[in-house]
């Protein structure tokens, strides 16, 4: 009976920064600037602990083109620490570090095998009865189902399946290489190790389809523990698969309700808490976090108004913790006024009259039409990752150029800011 084991990785992103927290100093910051590459030898490592048969990277190793050598240096330094302990390694390119988009090439060690880009590549571990098929990324836009091309399985070894793909757009990730779960179910193979989708998911069982998700979470959207499968094969069957964690900086989102608070010293103390108890349940990763306060509450206007006194009151907070235990990235404040638009909007002053002119505005066809011309010209301006990737929703529904709901966003702002002056 043959018996072996292997990690399954994807989306590295080698030298990605981790967004809203690079720019920032301390210890904390420089864990955050080199957390992509302390993930790297996190799964290296893991790999020479657990004895690995191999290695699967499915895609997207570095984040684009290399600024320098630099990058492509550390990782061929990783790759000989298991070329050292004779462990293989199968990497496939995908969108992000495609044939066209990574201009700069380096050697790399003999025990790295890179899937090609023209066909669908088939390797052969004959010790272990297993085959490797993949194709990688020859640019990055992808646009065809590459599935139909990938080889028979062959009879009487495991056969696995590397690509990199959207598999219909899943997560809100772009739907590059598309494909149906039906397409990789019915090739025959008896383990698809797929890439590109950043959430972790075991899609269905024998054939095992499988998203490792990334190794390092990069903003509050990629939160709780990330990392690679570990997967253990005997006799043609998958017996186990378990996540073994490799992030070193863990990003998770806080919603911390406010509806009782009296004053914002209430409200702070609720976020140093939620920091705290978050902290606790980190596993010993920098824990970087977003704050979210929810609830309808007397102090509304004050906390849309106070938003970067929260923010350093949030970040010392989490300084009194450690240097480098927490890091808050930003507050926002998601409340509600105990009074609601339309009572402002009754009010006979001057924060009545401008409720009343912003509810208007939504039906003003003149001002949306001159708010389309002077912001759509700063909207086109703005790179496609930009564009692509926004999580302020203010922001969104201006690139979206729904100018009406971006009325509606700013007008709670506004009158927030205009009624805390009154308090």
């Amino acid at each position: 009976m043959t018996s072996f084991r292997f990690l399954h990785a994807a989306d590295i992103h080698l030298d990605s920064p981790l967004r809203g927290l690079a720019s920032q100093e301390g210890n904390a910051a420089a864990r955050v600037r080199t957390a992509t590459r302390e993930a790297l030898v996190t799964l290296v490592g893991q790999a020479i602990e657990e004895k690995v048969d191999f290695l699967i990277i499915a895609g997207d190793l570095y984040d684009g083109d290399w600024r320098d050598y630099k990058t492509g240096l550390f990782f061929a330094a990783q790759m000989g620490r298991l070329n050292k302990e004779g462990i293989p390694v199968y990497l496939l390119h995908g969108n992000h570090d495609a044939e066209s988009q990574i201009t700069r090439r380096l050697e790399l060690p003999d025990n790295v095998h890179v899937f090609g880009t023209r066909k669908p590549q088939t390797f052969e571990l004959r010790e272990l009865q297993v085959v490797l098929h993949g194709q990688s990324f020859r640019q990055r836009d992808v646009t065809d189902n590459l599935v139909p091309e990938y080889p028979a399985p062959i009879s009487g070894a495991f056969n696995i399946g590397v690509l990199h793909t959207g598999l219909g757009g899943m997560g809100g990730h772009q739907n590059y290489a598309p494909c149906a779960i039906e397409d990789l179910i019915n090739k025959g193979y008896d383990y698809w190790a797929l890439g590109h989708v950043h959430q972790a998911s075991v899609l269905r069982k024998d054939p095992h389809v499988v998203f490792p998700g990334n190794l390092q979470g990069r903003h509050a959207r990629e939160t709780g523990v990330k990392g690679a499968c570990l997967v253990s094969v005997e006799n043609r069957d998958v017996v186990e698969l378990t996540t073994i964690p490799c992030d070193v900086v863990r990003w998770a989102v806080l919603t911390v309700p406010v509806d009782s608070a009296e004053n914002l010293g209430e409200v702070i103390d609720r976020i140093r808490t939620a920091v705290e108890v978050a902290a606790d349940e980190a596993d010993g990763r920098l824990l970087a976090c977003r704050i979210v306060l929810e609830g309808r509450t007397a102090v509304h206007g004050q906390l849309v108004a106070s938003e970067d006194r929260l923010l350093a009151e949030a970040r010392a907070g989490a300084l009194r913790l450690g240097d480098d235990v927490a890091w808050v990235e930003k507050v926002i404040a998601r409340t509600q006024p105990k009074v609601d638009a339309k009572t402002l909007a009754e009010r006979e002053d001057a924060i009545g009259e401008l409720q009343r002119l912003l509810q208007d505005a939504t039906g003003d066809v003149d001002l949306l039409a001159r708010i389309k011309d002077d912001i759509g010209k700063l909207v086109r301006q703005l790179p496609h990752e930009v564009r692509g990737d926004i999580g302020d929703s203010v922001l969104k529904v201006t690139v979206d150029g729904d100018y009406a709901a971006l009325i509606g966003e700013v007008s709670p702002y506004l009158s927030a800011r205009l009624t805390a002056q009154e308090d």
